[in-house]
């Protein structure tokens, strides 16, 4: 193992990593991350800092992220980790059933019957409450002024914001979608790279859960006015579902890879996913990045982590296999004499027999979070409630229709969650926040730029940079185009299905924040494969 090294990159894309001492804010946004920086400026801490820019994320980057979707969020405050899963549940009134009445084999994308309850406008009040040290009207103030004065379109934003629009202009049908054209392409125009949207909806939104401490979004008029929109259209949502949310703080869970301790949240998210292949790896010793060897049983400790976590995650309280159980020793020595010298097709274990937004944030004082927000598939639903701004998520697609299914559609249930933030602690002193979002590729993003900083030694901006594969089902693996072609020809050799893929946004979208214990140096990397900032002071 190597110690880490905070200058060399030998993936030189964009930019070496940023170094600062006050304060850092990282994620996929310029507007945003300036937006975080300008609460800390103010005397805010880095809690304040990842609710502002979440919540300016929701204006200055709505193709991945809304104050319709949830957020799970990792705190370091005060020597501690706290864990806060911020998302929400199906409506009370929806089944398995009712579904099936509507004419579905399997849960749709778009419309009323994936949507959930939202968790992030909850999410935010509660950071803001228990660790914030400014009021949420001073937090959510630039992303009011963004919502209510415009921005204009980045070259990645307008490119997803164009994709989204053809996607939906083909598929979305019904006066139900239309305050989404409405909003998002007003005039039937699609806003074009340098372009300014605004949305005074959204900022009114903004404006009324800052003012209230959210009680306006679960018990007050938009409380009202997405139930109404609901019942008018089709939904199942409803005020009562609305008003029995509640964000909960939860213990993180974590697993000892080298001299470091890797954090996830617990479940529903998928965060056990990259513990569970991280516990596989630390079996083996890797001295060489750039090696198959690496690579291979990189890539089949995640296919044999993702085949437990796609057959026992779901909400916790539903799942027939403990946390425990799927991170027990024996049970993941089990799992990692599986893996030899060629491709397997993973299949879950028996433990019991042994579309995204990320953000980190520092501060002086030592606090840093992780923060990861999303309204799932792009835009969502295809739902906007009217007069609000208020994109509704579609986290709901994830149920299963197959009532034997552990995730199992249900009335007021979590389903399988894919975003989760990432903590790293080593002895158990801070590291730092680290995420890369982008649906599957995010556990498989925290495999990859963990073992790039803790087996490699690369600093946070070379651990993202450096070309990335993503396992795709069965043996088929997706590499970027950067990707060593010896190695991709090796990879096939061992039997792996591997293809180049074109599009570089699929391989997600990382932030990293380290700290060094001695100096309170903070140096931090952001993702080179979009918009990606980083804001230091």
């Amino acid at each position: 193992m190597k110690s880490l090294n905070y200058f060399a990159n030998p993936y030189p894309i964009q930019r070496n990593a940023t170094f600062a001492r006050n304060g850092m804010v990282a994620t996929s946004q310029p507007l945003a991350a300036d937006a975080g920086m300008d609460i800390l400026k103010k005397g805010g801490n880095a809690i304040d800092a990842a609710i502002a820019t979440a919540a300016c994320l929701t204006v200055v980057e709505p193709t991945s992220n809304g104050i319709g979707g949830d957020v799970f969020a990792l705190v370091w405050i005060k020597g501690k980790l706290h864990g806060l899963n911020g998302s929400g549940r199906s409506p009370e009134a929806i089944s398995i059933e009712a579904v099936k009445k509507e004419g579905y084999e399997k849960m749709p994308k778009y419309g009323w019957m994936p949507v959930t309850v939202p968790g992030a406008p909850s999410a935010w009040v509660e950071l803001s409450e228990r660790f914030g040290k400014l009021p949420l009207t001073e937090v959510l103030r630039p992303a009011i002024q963004y919502a209510a004065e415009g921005y204009p379109l980045s070259p990645t934003l307008a490119k997803f914001w164009r994709r989204a629009y053809r996607i939906f202009n083909e598929n979305l049908k019904g006066d139900k979608f239309k305050s989404w054209f409405d909003t998002f392409a007003p005039d039937g125009k699609v806003p074009q790279v340098g372009d300014v949207w605004s949305s005074r909806d959204h900022a009114r939104t903004l404006e009324l859960i800052a003012e209230t401490k959210g009680t306006a979004f679960y018990h007050g008029e938009l409380a009202e006015e997405i139930a109404n929109f609901s019942k008018e259209t089709g939904g199942f949502l409803t005020q009562e579902d609305l008003a029995n949310h509640q964000s909960e703080w939860v213990d993180p869970v974590s697993i000892k890879y080298r001299d470091y301790e890797v954090w996830e949240l617990p479940p529903n998210g998928q965060g056990v996913v990259a513990l569970q292949a991280m516990n596989i790896l630390k079996g083996f010793n890797f001295t060489d990045k750039e090696s198959v060897k690496t690579y291979h049983k990189q890539i089949e400790a995640i296919k044999l982590a993702f085949a437990d976590g796609f057959k026992y995650v779901s909400d916790e309280t539903r799942m027939s296999v403990t946390l425990e159980e799927l991170l027990e020793e024996d049970y993941v020595a089990k799992r990692r004499r599986l893996i030899n010298e060629a491709a397997l097709t993973p299949e879950a274990g028996d433990p019991k027999a042994s579309g995204t937004v990320y953000l980190a944030t520092a501060d002086k004082e030592g606090n840093m979070v992780s923060l990861i927000q999303s309204n799932y598939m792009g835009f969502g639903s295809g739902l906007v409630v009217p007069g609000t701004g208020i994109s509704l998520q579609n986290r709901g697609h994830d149920f299963s229709l197959d009532p034997s299914h552990v995730n199992a559609l249900e009335g007021s249930k979590k389903t399988y969650h894919t975003i989760i933030p990432g903590f790293l602690t080593k002895r158990q002193l801070p590291v730092g926040p680290f995420g890369v979002m982008g649906g599957l590729m995010m556990p498989q993003g925290h495999v990859q730029v963990l073992m790039n900083t803790i087996d490699f030694g690369l600093n946070p901006q070379a651990a993202l940079d450096a070309p990335r594969w993503q396992w795709m089902g069965d043996k088929v693996v997706e590499v970027e185009p950067r990707f060593p072609y010896h190695i991709a020809s090796e990879l096939i050799e061992r039997g792996h299905d591997v293809r180049m893929a074109m599009e570089p946004n699929s391989f997600g979208r990382g932030q990293i924040i380290w700290r060094n214990p001695e100096t309170g140096v903070l140096v931090g990397g952001t993702e080179s494969r979009t918009d990606g900032s980083i804001a230091a002071w």
